[in-house]
């Protein structure tokens, strides 16, 4: 179960709505419904939380790149919603690097045959090697996303909310978030 909210700061306060995020496929898209619920570019929090597995916060100001804190990026990880903030700047990789590496295993192709060629395998240990090679992808792409917090620490601290603070943050996060910016009553409203 999912839970996803904005926050916009304005001249009276904070103003929250909930949100859909059926229609977000990417960071782009997310940051561009923020943008949306800003008023003269002021300070926008989106809130995404995974009943007690993980929360994000992604705050967006104005122009500005967005900034992003994932509680646990391991728990993101297996979520459609966590993929969306995990990106390859975050993870600190090279961009597209997976979209290349994906591209180039369909083009060779994984088995060693073309298209519609059978398979034609009989040597035993050419099975192990090509097994054994698809065990080291996999523990490298699970070693790509860390366990734990990860992202900005600091993107609430302006705010009311000190680095240690958020990362001391467990279950009921968005509520504790909510309450140091002074913004709970407006966030139980959409709740």
């Amino acid at each position: 179960m999912y839970f996803a909210a904005l926050l916009a700061r304005t001249e009276d306060g904070w103003e929250a709505s909930d949100t859909e995020l059926d229609d977000v496929e990417t960071l782009s898209d997310l940051t561009d419904l923020a943008r949306e619920a800003s008023v003269d570019e002021d300070t926008v929090l989106v809130f995404i939380e995974q009943e007690d597995a993980w929360f994000g916060v992604i705050r967006v100001d104005g122009e500005e790149d967005p900034r992003i804190y994932i509680s646990d990026a391991s728990a993101a990880a297996r979520s459609s919603y966590g993929e969306i903030l995990l990106t390859d700047e975050l993870l600190g990789r090279e961009p597209e690097a997976e979209d290349s590496i994906a591209a180039l295993e369909e083009l060779v192709g994984l088995d060693g045959t073309e298209d519609g060629e059978p398979d034609h395998t009989t040597d035993n240990d050419n099975d192990t090697d090509l097994e054994d090679n698809d065990d080291d992808g996999l523990d490298a792409d699970a070693d790509a996303v860390p366990a734990g917090p990860l992202g900005d620490t600091g993107v609430l601290a302006d705010l009311g909310l000190p680095e240690k603070e958020l990362l001391m943050l467990r279950t009921d996060a968005l509520v504790e978030i909510a309450d140091a910016l002074g913004a709970a009553e407006v966030l139980e409203t959409v709740r």
